[in-house]
């Protein structure tokens, strides 16, 4: 098993373990998403696509996918579109947990995150 797979498997197994209702995923190609989606979670993967651009032009196409826009943002910027963008579709709701799986440098992070009443509010607690 790889080093990404087994962040996968465990971003699945905590999510299932703390009953949370989404799995965030931070990737730039979408092997992250994939290899979560290999273990069939239970519940929706929102998939959040930081890409790495090497072109002053970008066009792309979503098939099947929600889309929410956000420019030249910090992660815990990027976090917040996601918790919005969540919220709006009505898969986060107060007080659900959500598991964040993204890279910091180069370590690969599983973040369990409880919302509080506010989403622009909530408690961190990291699993690795």
């Amino acid at each position: 098993m790889s080093h990404m797979e087994s962040i996968a498997s465990s971003a699945v197994r905590a999510t299932i373990k703390v009953k949370a209702s989404v799995i965030i995923c931070f990737t730039s190609t979408g092997r992250a998403a994939r290899l979560i989606a290999k273990y069939r979670p239970t519940m929706l993967v929102l998939s959040v696509v930081i890409p790495r651009l090497k072109t002053n032009q970008l066009h792309w196409t979503t098939t099947g996918a929600y889309e929410a826009e956000s420019t030249g943002a910090a992660n815990e910027t990027v976090l917040k579109v996601a918790f919005d963008h969540g919220r709006n579709i009505g898969v986060i709701k107060p007080h659900d947990r959500v598991v964040v799986c993204q890279k910091v440098g180069d370590d690969s992070v599983v973040k369990i995150i409880e919302l509080e009443e506010e989403i622009k509010k909530f408690k961190e607690s990291f699993l690795f």
